[in-house]
C-alpha cells in the first residue's frame, strides 16, 4: 500500500510542478480554468469540478495523505481512509479556487449603455439639430473612449463640456451642454 501512496504522490506532484512551470512561461492558458462556461457539466457539480489541474493536486494529496497515516502507524484501511479524504478535499478546494480566479476576468468591453449621465468633452464639433455628427470623449469603465455625438440643440464647439443624454446605436450618443 505504501509504494501505491508513493506513486500517487510522485505522479501527482509532477504534473503539479509541470502545470505551475507551464504556466510561469506562459504554455498554459485559459484551458483549465474555465468551467463556469461549460455547459455539459452544469447539470453535475461532480463533473465540473474535474479538470487536468484538479485531478493532479487530488492525487499528490492522496499519496502525501496515505504516506503521512502511515508514518504515523495508522493501519491500512485507516491511511486509505484519510488518502481518500485529503484528495477529495484538495480536489474541492483546488476547483473553488480556480472558479474564484476565472471570476476576476474581465471582458474588457466598454459598453456603451453605461454612458448615459456621465460627462465628457467635445472632441470634434458637433453640429447643431442633430444635422451631423461630430466626436467626444469621455471616461467610460476605467478608460478614455470615444463616440460619435449629435445634439439636439445648438452647436457645440471643440472643449465644450457635455454630459451624455441618449444612445443612438452602437457608436453614436446624443449629448447635451452642461
Amino acid at each position: 500500500m505504501e509504494t501505491a501512496f508513493l506513486l500517487c504522490a510522485v505522479l501527482g506532484g509532477t504534473l503539479v510542478v509541470c502545470q505551475m512551470l507551464a504556466s510561469v512561461f506562459g504554455m498554459m492558458g485559459d484551458t483549465d480554468s474555465d468551467t463556469d462556461h461549460d455547459d455539459a457539466h452544469h447539470d453535475n457539480f461532480f463533473l465540473g469540478m474535474l479538470t487536468v489541474r484538479t485531478v493532479s493536486s487530488a492525487l499528490l494529496f492522496f499519496g502525501l495523505g496515505g504516506l503521512t497515516s502511515l508514518y504515523y502507524g495508522a493501519d491500512e484501511p485507516a491511511a486509505f481512509g484519510v488518502a481518500i479524504g485529503a484528495g477529495l478535499a484538495a480536489l474541492y478546494l483546488v476547483a473553488t479556487l480556480m472558479k474564484s480566479v476565472a471570476k476576476l476576468k474581465a471582458d474588457g468591453t466598454a459598453r456603451v449603455e453605461r454612458a448615459i449621465g456621465r460627462p465628457g468633452t467635445v472632441y470634434l464639433r458637433i453640429p447643431a439639430g442633430r444635422s451631423a455628427a461630430g466626436k467626444i470623449q469621455m471616461m467610460l469603465q476605467n478608460r478614455t473612449v470615444e463616440y460619435q455625438a449629435v445634439t439636439a440643440g445648438n452647436e457645440l464647439p471643440t472643449g465644450t463640456a457635455i454630459k451624455v443624454v441618449a444612445i443612438v446605436n452602437s457608436d453614436t450618443v446624443e449629448v447635451e451642454a452642461v
